[in-house]
């Protein structure tokens, strides 16, 4: 028998299906008259028999692709109604509260019917996505199926109502900030006045123009008060519209006259809030200090252009793979700093992590991702920086995996690509105690060696400049300061990355 397995009786009839297993964190669905086999191996599929006459089918549900994923995105469907599936085959692209990932298919079957259309935001876990059917069976039975036939979409997750608290005694009326009693609250009645004017009625108070040129309006930043409408009745028409010219009182405070609108609103996507939510946390809960490093980076941009040149071709190190091996060197030296605070089963604990998984910070077009170049301290710098060039291509294109951005013990951020930065300060990616931020490379002036004539010439130096962000709670100052410092030493001396 396959690991699971899943049975369903319908009008007498028993059906007997073999094993499903699909990548991510998966629940089984409970459907009619079903009975399901819970298993380590995971899946996001049910045998469902609908109360309306459909033939034999299955009901694809929301995957949960991250333990922290409640609810989707549908990106776009790689197969269309129709198309036969194999297991492996990528069904459907899902934007995570973490990443774009492929929703994968592990069973043979046809696309019957897709239930949510690309696009479709905020689709719980667990709600039905698509109907399957076995090879050889009809799909245009199921062109009239709805989500509703599928036994319905799941409630959105909400947080949890907040009940108002009691207060064990009754208010002191003789303390002076103590709520005014029903009688001191209750207003004095007073008259009201009348303007004299005919009562109008909801109608009469509305806008006086059409939802299509209420449209056009704000479409065009147009000030409805400042348009007097020629249509009947003084409705204003979209012609109005068109015509409409900002006087110089009008005009935006830019000084803009082109009547473009003031500003857009771009819906948050799940992983934009996600990275709110953790930025927020790590603000709140981890008191951040920070040390700052100038840096000479002369010697290792010298073995940096000798090691490339040597190469031919099979490797092109780049400044961070140095850096990315200095820090996993300097973590060694001040474990303290590899470290992460924990609250387990009641218990505080400081984790002291042996090996070092450096998260590599990336821009992605939906946000920072964090990829995990794993025991740097046990990998060369051609393995390094091969991982991370795959690292970051992947996380751009949304196809890492929960298991590459998810943990880390160290991070560092690098933004010495941008000639503007000279440096900056980083948020703390908790768990983890610590986080570098790297500025850009700077050429500096710096006194020479001394002449023969006792003259001191000036020679140029490339520097750059480090920042060590630290959770207070995990890192005190004077191990931060020591952190800083082994850093310091070891890209001043590259020759030790290569021991």
């Amino acid at each position: 028998m396959s690991a699971a397995t899943i049975l369903s009786r319908s009008s007498g009839q028993l059906c007997l299906r073999g094993s499903i297993a699909l990548r991510g964190g998966y629940s089984l669905s409970r459907c009619q008259d079903s009975v399901v086999r819970r298993t380590p191996a995971l899946s996001a599929l049910a045998r469902y028999y609908a109360s309306k006459s459909y033939p034999p089918h299955t009901i694809v549900s929301m995957p949960a692709l991250s333990p922290t994923m409640t609810a989707g995105n549908i990106g776009t469907w790689q197969k269309k109604v129709g198309d036969s599936l194999s297991p492996g085959d990528v069904l459907v692209e899902i934007e995570t509260d973490k990443a774009q990932m492929d929703f994968e298919f592990q069973e043979e079957g046809v696309l019957a019917k897709i239930l949510k259309e690309s696009g479709e935001k905020d689709i719980a876990v667990g709600s039905p996505i698509a109907v399957m059917v076995e090879e050889g069976e009809d799909v245009s039975a199921f062109e009239s199926f709805s989500t509703e036939d599928a036994g319905g979409d799941k409630p959105a997750p909400s947080a949890p109502k907040e009940e108002a608290s009691k207060s064990s005694e009754p208010p002191s009326s003789s303390s002076s900030t103590a709520p005014p009693t029903p009688e001191e609250s209750v207003p004095e009645p007073q008259e009201s006045s009348s303007t004299g004017g005919r009562l109008e009625t909801a109608l009469d108070r509305q806008s006086p123009l059409s939802p299509a040129a209420k449209k056009l309006a704000l479409e065009k930043g147009v000030p409805l008060s400042a348009i007097k409408g020629t249509g009947p009745g003084g409705k204003i028409t979209m012609a109005d519209i068109e015509k409409y010219k900002p006087t110089a009182a009008a005009a935006p405070a830019g000084g803009s006259t082109s009547g473009a609108p003031a500003y857009e609103d771009i819906p948050a996507s799940s992983m934009r809030k996600t990275i709110a939510t953790r930025l927020v946390k790590s603000m709140n809960e981890n008191p951040h200090y920070f040390v700052a490093s100038t840096i000479s980076a002369s010697k290792l941009l010298k073995l940096r252009e000798a090691l490339n040149a040597s190469s031919e071709g099979k490797y092109k190190l780049s400044v961070n793979d140095f850096l990315v091996k200095a820090c996993a060197v300097a973590c060694r030296k001040v474990p303290a700093a590899n470290s992460s605070w924990r609250e387990e089963g009641g218990q505080v604990v400081i984790r002291q992590h042996n090996v070092v998984d450096v998260s590599v910070a990336v821009a992605t077009p939906v946000g920072l991702m964090t990829p995990i170049v794993k025991n740097v301290g046990s990998l060369g710098l051609e393995s390094i920086s091969a991982q991370i060039k795959d690292l970051g291509k992947r996380a751009r294109d949304g196809k890492l995996k929960p298991e590459e951005y998810q943990g880390g013990t160290f991070t560092i951020s690098n933004m010495g690509m941008n000639s503007a930065v000279e440096r900056f300060t980083a948020v703390i990616n908790p768990p983890q105690a610590a986080i570098v931020a790297v500025g850009t490379t700077k050429k500096v002036a710096v006194p020479g060696e001394e002449a023969e004539d006792g003259s001191i010439g000036v020679e140029w130096d490339d520097q750059i400049v480090i920042t060590g962000s630290f959770d207070h709670k995990v890192v005190d100052g004077a191990v931060g300061g020591e952190f800083m410092k082994e850093l310091k030493r070891v890209i001043e001396n590259p020759l030790e990355l290569m021991l």
